[in-house]
């Protein structure tokens, strides 16, 4: 790895987070998806994949609608199996020149194990502001008959090979041209498809020329004796979370949820003075390969997790950085307690940054050059669909997920509803999926 000089590391590193300018957001609008949203599997899928969630007990479960959902333990009010598709899992979006959104599911239930029967897809919505609805205009169910992917997926000896939850965990994509290249985080992979979800080709993760692998990638093994390693890089689920494109769609900016482990010194990737870092790595999209630059974002607390990653410049791009928590302190759980019905850990950090990316600072921190806060959003014209706290809107949101510029004034925010395992406003209630409008013009103009 090319380094910078140790002090001007840390002169960057004190800058990419000391520096950030706190900017304000209002809200210009409010779409809310309904939890309970779905749609029925394709005519040429398998049976099996017309009900989903029959597996996330760890015992298989065909009537629909006897588990109850919780989200840390407590009830959720939505029940598994489901007939049909969860069209819920938001977990990338991409403003496209039309006006219209394209939206990316996730893995389905949470991990390998609990979703074979969860379908891998893209929707294509227009999101009506002014009455807070969403138009879902297309369907994009990925599958793989060309046999592309290098190990055995769920559907393996179906003709169409559709994919899901157990194959990849979806959880990025950018449409460059006329191919959709996903990000995900089992492997980490690289997935590039056609317009239609056909899966044309599968790259693994590099790191500093070797190979970087988590857990369930389908070469790590468990081993034959017991107290041998098990040799892998990336921790469970801190593949790819994020992933930006250049505008020039020229190269890919893959972002790590989770910093890679340095065999080394036996631990988390970290800066000088200790703040662990998530690696921003380039893929060159022509020649798809590579190019062995990177990035370095550096977390505001050791433990933390991004969220999204979409470029706004050929420099700039944003990023959402958040702590692993949900609900606000008016429905906390009083000192000391746990409960079925109320928080016991709120969330407190949910913040959007704007980053900056140059070929003078690759291979060395990005530049945090200004953030907004996600628990406090301003709606002096009233555009909220959910109750406000102490006269503003939250995003209290275990993950939040989607972000991506709407135009010189505007981003939209959007949350991951875990579906039902997340009740982020009511401790009882699944989240909708719901997506924010926010003016942010100086942060946007900020440099």
């Amino acid at each position: 790895m090319r380094a910078a000089s140790l002090s001007t590391f840390l002169t960057i590193a004190l800058a990419s987070t000391a520096l950030a300018d706190s900017q304000p957001a209002t809200l210009a609008g409010h779409v809310v998806i309904p939890a309970a949203t779905f749609i029925p599997a394709p005519t040429d899928a398998p049976d099996d994949l017309k009900i989903s969630g029959k597996f996330t007990t760890g015992k298989r479960i065909d009537t629909v609608g006897t588990v109850e959902g919780r989200s840390r333990g407590r009830p959720t009010g939505v029940k598994l199996p489901f007939n049909g598709q969860p069209v819920q899992g938001s977990s990338g979006i991409k403003r496209m020149p039309d006006g219209t959104f394209w939206i990316l599911t996730d893995n389905g239930f949470g991990n390998k194990a609990n979703s074979p029967d969860a379908m891998l897809f893209l929707n294509q919505y227009r999101f009506n502001w002014d009455n807070g609805s969403a138009d879902r205009l297309a369907t994009v169910f990925l599958h793989d008959p060309d046999k592309k992917i290098p190990f055995r997926i769920v559907h393996e000896g179906t003709a169409k090979r559709y994919l899901t939850g157990s194959d990849f965990d979806l959880e990025s994509f950018q449409p460059i041209g006329d191919k959709f290249w996903i990000a995900e985080e089992f492997g980490p992979y690289l997935i590039r498809t056609d317009k239609n979800g056909k899966v044309e080709a599968v790259f693994e993760t590099m790191i500093d020329g070797k190979a970087a692998r988590s857990p369930d990638h389908y070469a790590v093994t468990a081993p034959a004796v017991p107290g041998d390693t098990v040799n892998f890089n990336i921790r469970r689920s801190k593949g790819y979370e994020g992933m930006a494109a250049s505008p020039d769609g020229r190269f890919l900016y893959a972002l790590l949820e989770g910093p890679a482990w340095d065999a080394e010194k036996k631990d988390w990737e970290k800066t000088a003075d200790g703040k662990e870092y998530l690696r921003i790595l380039e893929f060159d999209v022509p020649n798809e390969k590579w190019t062995g630059r990177h990035w370095k974002y550096v977390l505001e607390a050791n433990g933390n997790a991004i969220g999204d990653f979409n470029m706004i410049s050929p420099t700039q791009g944003m990023i959402i950085e958040r702590d692993d928590h949900e609900g606000t302190a008016d429905k906390a759980c009083p000192a000391g307690t746990k409960s079925e019905n109320c928080f016991d850990q709120i969330a407190k950090f949910k913040r959007i940054y704007k980053i900056e990316m140059t070929d003078a600072n690759a291979n060395g921190p990005v530049r945090k050059i200004a953030d907004i806060d996600l628990m406090k959003i301003a709606d002096p014209d009233k555009k909220a669909r959910k109750a406000l706290n102490d006269g503003v809107l939250t995003f209290p949101f275990f993950t939040i997920e989607n972000v991506d510029i709407v135009d010189g004034d505007h981003i939209v925010v959007g949350n991951d509803n875990n579906l039902p395992f997340s009740s982020s406003r009511d401790p009882n209630k699944a989240d909708d999926n719901e997506f924010v409008l926010l003016k942010v013009t100086d942060f946007l103009k900020a440099k």
